[in-house]
């Protein structure tokens, strides 16, 4: 199960989902509640921990165990949240250039100091408190893809609840008996510099620290647009490296 990113929606990762079914997995990518074909359902009160519940729902009705959940960027918050409450349907957790956060943390926490201020400024500046969209300094760069690609991909991204990244993640720590792993994708710097410094850097460095099974994807913040079938396949070495052996320090 792969969860998106912020702005985004399940719609991102069909082409990443597409190569994994080739390889024979079962692939789910459901969209989070206030986002992508469900941008309708947003509003003030959608927080944190409703994603949360969106991605425990989407493991829980399709009943799955086993199950390796992987996160995107933002997506690691409610990944971590939904690993943590149903840890025994996990087999581990793939964190794609994502945020990794503690108890009792929220996004704001892990973001540069500058991200809040602009998303509440702009959030202010919707005239309802609670929309932030993307800013622009956090777009998938020019130049990665045909320009086309480009304008239709964020054609499709919608404004994204003020809440869900302000809201403190709340954990058991059941968390901490499920395997995880990190890709860091390391062909673009343009996100740090954008926004005031690195967010993903840190989290890399836990996995790191903590022996999570590790690796490289050369691609920019986004690899799921711009190498799906390169993406696909870090995500099944992986899920074939967590049931032999977890890498050395």
């Amino acid at each position: 199960m792969i969860v998106h990113g912020g702005w985004g929606g399940g719609w991102e990762w069909t082409g990443v989902a597409r190569s994994l079914r080739g390889r024979g997995h079962d692939v789910f990518t459901p969209t989070l509640t206030g986002m992508g074909e469900r941008a309708h359902l947003g509003h003030s009160q959608v927080g944190l921990d409703t994603h949360v519940e969106d991605v425990v729902a989407a493991v829980e009705l399709e009943d799955l165990y086993e199950v390796v959940l992987c996160g995107h960027s933002y997506g690691g918050m409610p990944v971590t949240g939904a690993a943590d409450r149903v840890a025994d349907r996990i087999r581990l957790v793939i964190y794609i250039d994502a945020l990794v956060p503690r108890h009792g943390q929220s996004a704001f926490d892990l973001l540069p100091g500058t991200f809040r201020q602009l998303a509440e400024a702009s959030a202010d500046a919707h005239g309802d408190g609670w929309r932030v969209p993307i800013p622009s300094a956090v777009l998938p760069p020019e130049g990665w893809i045909p320009d086309e690609e480009r304008a239709r991909y964020v054609a499709r991204l919608r404004d994204q609840p003020l809440e869900t990244f302000a809201e403190p993640l709340h954990l058991t720590g059941a968390i901490d008996n499920v395997p995880r792993a990190f890709v860091r994708c390391t062909g673009d710097d343009e996100l740090g510099r954008e926004i005031g410094g690195d967010p993903i850097a840190p989290a890399a460095s836990r996995a790191r620290r903590e022996g999570w099974l590790y690796r490289e994807l050369v691609a920019p913040h986004d690899p799921q647009l711009t190498d799906p079938v390169g993406t696909a396949a870090v995500l099944h070495e992986l899920a074939a490296a967590a049931q032999v052996e977890p890498d050395p320090l």
